[in-house]
């Protein structure tokens, strides 16, 4: 059981999967005031088993809030588990996702598609009583619990401000913790939208310096220094993929992916921490950084490349 004290009362629980490479990936963000708790993402259905056994470990006797950041596996797979587990706890997730956590049959058939046996290592989510999604105002430990929407890496992305603390799920990419650095890389899965992520990107910077917790992986003390790196790498990204989509005019998607992720780990000083990374995170890494360069190639084909 890994749990990280990132700060009085909040903490970081790594969800690792039974797949190669999948630690210090997925997580759950817990805000403990004494015996209460507010989670932030809890992961798939798979590792549930582990999160409680986390929060019996932090003496949470109560989950008042659960926030959803996006409802995919990942982030929300196991959110029925939960509620089933905390009957008070109030869900709260973006509008658009209400119906697939209600009804997770469709979800479920993209995910296999997308995902494939990575999908079925998280697990099939189970479906939520309609009358558990929250609407009202959200205070926690005598904090407001602003919603922030976040689109980008998915349509029903949203971020969450309490306490100086900004959790932002994938909106600003992928993040990994080094010795003296950090990895970083965009989550751009088709269908990926440019200028929505812009935006969102640009919002989250207005709101001044805070503490950022990301929902892949970890933690940083200044969510503006984070954000504009997140910002021009993703607008290196696309560059880089309409220079070999367009003016090089290679059409192969497998040609496509390999010769972007030399380029970029030669022009981008972030993503070129991939070389820093263990092998076995590396392959998992490939495989997302493959979803995350279709998702550009895709935008950038119907965009200007068609």
């Amino acid at each position: 059981m890994n749990i990280i004290e990132v700060a009085d009362n909040l903490y970081l629980v790594d969800l690792p999967q039974n797949l190669e490479g999948f630690r210090k990936f997925i997580s759950c963000w817990v805000v403990k005031n004494e015996n209460l708790a507010m989670l932030i993402d809890v992961g798939p259905r798979s590792t549930i088993p582990k999160l409680l056994e986390a929060l019996n470990f932090l003496k949470i006797k109560k989950v008042e809030f659960v926030l959803l950041t996006h409802i995919h596996l990942d982030h929300a797979g196991g959110v029925a588990e939960i509620l089933n587990q905390f009957t008070d706890a109030a869900l709260v997730v973006h509008k658009a996702g209400r119906k697939h956590l209600v009804n997770p049959e469709k979800l479920w058939k993209a995910s296999l598609e997308t995902l494939g046996s990575i999908a079925e290592t998280y697990g099939k989510p189970s479906g939520i009583e309609e009358n558990r999604i929250y609407e009202g105002k959200i205070e926690f430990a005598g904090k407001k619990v602003e919603i922030l929407e976040s689109p980008g890496h998915a349509p029903h992305h949203q971020s969450y401000l309490h306490n100086d603390f900004l959790f932002v799920g994938e909106a600003f990419g992928v993040h990994l913790p080094l010795k003296n650095d950090y990895y970083l890389r965009p989550a751009t899965p088709p269908k990926f939208e440019y200028e929505v992520a812009v935006n969102s990107i640009e919002e989250l910077i207005a709101l001044g310096s805070k503490k950022l917790c990301f929902g892949h992986f970890g933690f940083k003390r200044d969510s503006i220094e984070i954000g504009e790196k997140a910002l021009k790498q993703l607008k290196l990204w696309v560059s880089t993929v309409y220079d070999i989509l367009c003016r090089k005019e290679i059409k192969n998607e497998e040609e496509i992916v390999k010769i972007a992720k030399k380029d970029l780990i030669e022009k981008d000083s972030k993503f070129s921490n991939y070389k820093l990374l263990d092998d076995d995170i590396k392959k998992r890494e490939d495989f997302f950084i493959n979803n995350t360069i279709r998702g550009i190639k895709q935008y950038v084909s119907e965009k200007y490349c068609l």
